[in-house]
């Protein structure tokens, strides 16, 4: 396994080396692993890209113990992880939460990259304020993270059965339920960053092409959040997936990935 020395911590990152297709970074949901991409690595992988993954601080196999959780730090992992493996103008892929970490990271790498994926990315915002009338209340928030305090299998059991709006099996439903349940403590400290975070002014300054591929039942980043972002950026585009929720990887697994790959190409 390998990983990045951050903050005198350990991240953990896969780097596929593919065919010479164009370097993609994918960047899993909060609380997940990069095991959520197992099928669209394969096709990926299928299609001669080289596929890089991280792990969250707090979360799968990197270490739990992280002072700083924030989306911000785990984004300056994701520039971090681009740079030490010399990937030449990748795309960043980030579901959920993920989606404002690579947004974050864009910022930062500008030409360094050659474009970003939201995927039910949790980005310009998560919740709702004044003049973003898109996403819920901080209390919804903080009532999921009492929970996590109080009852975490519980409380990730119900989180994994909102996932997805599509019917999936019993054994990925396992699989995602697994996943959360390798968390640390320290990831609802993530997850509690992004009530306030507003990354309207990124998103809108990106000069890379953004493609975002949002469900229109997600139940947990609003698809009209996703409609009112994507006429922020300068070269945008949504792909709507009707009647799918917040994985459209996993519900629509044909059309997301005939999608990522044409962006890609």
């Amino acid at each position: 396994m390998a990983y990045l020395e951050r903050d005198g911590k350990q991240v953990y990152y896969e780097h596929h080396r593919g065919a010479g297709g164009r370097p993609i970074v994918l960047v899993h949901g909060w609380g997940a692993t990069s095991e959520c991409w197992d099928t669209t690595l394969t096709a990926l992988l299928d299609a001669g890209h080289e596929v890089a993954l991280i792990e969250h601080r707090a979360c799968g196999r990197s270490d739990k113990d992280f002072d700083d959780v924030s989306v911000e730090a785990i984004a300056s992992d994701v520039v971090a992880l681009v740079r030490h493996l010399g990937l030449d103008r990748p795309v960043l892929n980030g579901w959920s939460l993920g989606g404002a970490v690579v947004v974050a990271a864009a910022a930062e790498l500008g030409d360094e990259i050659s474009g970003v994926v939201l995927t039910g990315g949790a980005s310009p915002r998560y919740t709702a304020t004044d003049g973003w009338p898109h996403g819920g209340a901080p209390a919804d928030t903080e009532a999921v993270l009492a929970g996590l305090a109080a009852d975490r299998p519980a409380t990730f059991r119900g989180i994994t059965s909102a996932v997805a709006a599509k019917p999936l099996s019993d054994d990925l439903m396992q699989s995602i339920w697994l996943q959360f349940m390798q968390t640390g403590a320290r990831a609802a400290d993530t997850m509690r960053g992004l009530i306030d975070l507003d990354q309207r002014e990124l998103l809108a300054g990106l000069s890379v092409p953004v493609l975002s591929l949002h469900g229109t039942d997600d139940a947990f980043v609003s698809f009209s959040g996703a409609q009112a972002g994507i006429e922020l950026c300068r070269d945008g585009r949504l792909v709507e997936f009707a009647g799918v929720g917040h994985a459209p990887f996993l519900e629509d697994p044909e059309t997301y990935r005939a999608e990522l790959l044409r962006f890609l190409a």
